[in-house]
């Protein structure tokens, strides 16, 4: 314990060089933007500038792209709260409760609860990657494709409770996305299916971005025209001295889910290509099955922004451990850092700890600092955030429709892909009239792919032997779970429906 204390305090000595805290700054504050852009995220961000950190040492390197990684999760909230676009798929799940906190008025409370929440999954998240970043990179390993899949049943299962009590409602809604995520090629025979009306465009699949800002920009966009007749009318919004101390002050409501969700995010984080998109899509549907008032959920419950605005932060530095420890990238934007440790001569693994320990204590204390940072950069430029909710909604909806175009056209680069963003948010705007769910149906798309390709994995190692799931403890442990998640809301249902003949019959 006193080793990792002194490594930790050199390692915090390093971040605080001049060079190294410019990199923290810088990588936030841009972070923070690409974030908050609709169509980029922390992906695209980090691909875009890790040829400018060629300029500069590689620790001063990485601590930048991490810093930037760092922003993104905090910026993802911004465009999701004030425009009701995901700017990224981690901040998908923020939408659902921060959008209503906007058009309630507010949306100081949302920004400063997603940032506090921020702030909280990061600290705890690195607080572990401390303490336990050996036997947590070992317990990752064993986590095999059935364990992956049993995982990712669990996430489907925390979801069931979303559709309030119409359960059979938001199954379909999660099978409407599974059919979408297996448009493509086969990923075992190559052969293509679901190829609709024979366009050649469709064989690359339904990408996610285009899914998620065609239903939340173009559909919902749609839905508040169609409800408020053109006239919507966000109320004001203060963002005084007095109402961020009062925003502060509700810290207490939401700090339960923001814990549960910053463990939970840190777990799946360091799971091999699981990453911040389930762990905050998970940590949503834990909060609202355990939640005292479940139906306040997606009307503008605070506690529906925190739990996974901690959870894709916490997952962000859960995801550096097993590139760090073991060489294996936790999500997509550790796997671009990962090749950049590779291009600057840095091999990750075991050994990195002890041949290169100013580099990774160097990253770790880099880790404490930036998310101070951060959090300050994020309650500092809430009052200009806001501003955009100040703009007559006239002018806002177009704006709008001109992000979920460009956001569109720019990750993609082809036409097609607008058109079809534009016929999802059609489909996005009728399930929303018809009263169907559009969350499950978002996480299916997301997590279709990576629970197909864990599933099919298992049955070929297994023979097509489906007791491969019960057999291993880990698999049958989450199985178990999602089972009793299952039931949890049935059994509810049942519950109160007798409570209401017995109140019926007295």
């Amino acid at each position: 314990m006193l080793d990792i204390a002194t490594l930790l305090g050199a390692g915090l000595l390093q971040a605080f060089e001049p060079l190294n805290l410019m990199m923290i700054f810088v990588g936030c504050l841009a972070g923070l933007f690409i974030g908050a852009m609709p169509g980029l995220g922390s992906v695209n961000g980090v691909a875009i500038l890790l040829p400018v950190t060629f300029l500069v040492p590689p620790t001063a390197a990485i601590i930048f792209l991490a810093a930037l990684y760092y922003g993104a999760m905090y910026g993802g909230a911004v465009s999701s709260i004030t425009l009701g676009i995901p700017g990224a798929s981690t901040a998908v799940a923020t939408v659902f409760d921060g959008r209503p906190m906007a058009q309630q008025g507010k949306a100081d409370q949302a920004l400063t609860a997603a940032a506090v929440a921020s702030f909280i999954g990061g600290t705890i998240s690195v607080v572990l990657f401390t303490l336990f970043a050996p036997p947590l990179a070992v317990f990752a390993l064993k986590f095999g494709p059935q364990e992956e899949f049993a995982l990712m049943v669990l996430a489907f299962a925390t979801f069931i409770g979303l559709g309030g009590d119409d359960i059979p409602k938001t199954i379909f809604s999660i099978l409407l996305g599974l059919v979408m995520a297996a448009v493509g090629f086969d990923i075992i025979s190559g052969q293509p299916r679901l190829i609709f009306f024979d366009f050649v465009e469709l064989q690359r699949g339904i990408g996610f971005l285009v899914l998620a800002i065609g239903i939340y920009g173009i559909g919902e966009m749609l839905w508040t025209l169609e409800n408020s007749k053109g006239e919507v009318r966000i109320h004001a919004v203060s963002s005084t001295w007095k109402s961020f101390k009062k925003n502060l002050s509700h810290i207490r409501e939401y700090l339960p889910t923001t814990a549960l969700g910053s463990a939970l995010g840190f777990f799946v984080g360091t799971l091999p290509a699981a990453g911040a998109t389930p762990a905050s899509l998970m940590s949503y549907g834990l909060a609202k099955t355990f939640a005292k008032d479940p139906d306040s959920f997606g009307k503008g419950n605070v506690s529906g922004v925190a739990a996974p605005e901690a959870a894709n932060n916490a997952a962000s530095t859960g995801s550096m451990l097993p590139m760090i420890t073991l060489g294996i990238p936790g999500s997509p934007t550790t796997a671009i850092l990962l090749g950049g440790m590779i291009i600057w001569g840095l091999r990750p693994g075991p050994l990195l700890f002890t041949d290169r320990p100013d580099f990774v204590w160097g990253l770790i204390g880099s880790m404490y600092v930036a998310n101070f940072v951060t959090v300050a950069l994020n309650l500092a430029l809430i009052p200009i955030f806001v501003r955009v909710l100040a703009m007559p909604f006239t002018i806002l909806t177009p704006i709008i429709f001109i992000l979920c175009f460009v956001g569109v056209f720019a990750t993609t680069d082809r036409m097609f892909d607008v058109w079809l963003m534009l016929i999802l948010g059609l489909g996005g705007y009728l399930m929303r009239k018809l009263n169907y769910p559009v969350a499950p149906a978002v996480l299916a798309i997301v997590l279709g792919p990576l629970a197909e390709r864990s599933l099919r994995q298992s049955l070929i190692s297994s023979r097509g032997d489906v007791m491969t799931f019960f057999e291993r403890p880990i698999s049958l442990t989450c199985m178990l779970l999602a089972l009793a998640l299952m039931i949890y809301p049935i059994w509810l249902n049942i519950r109160r429906r007798r409570a209401g003949m017995t109140s019926g019959t007295e």
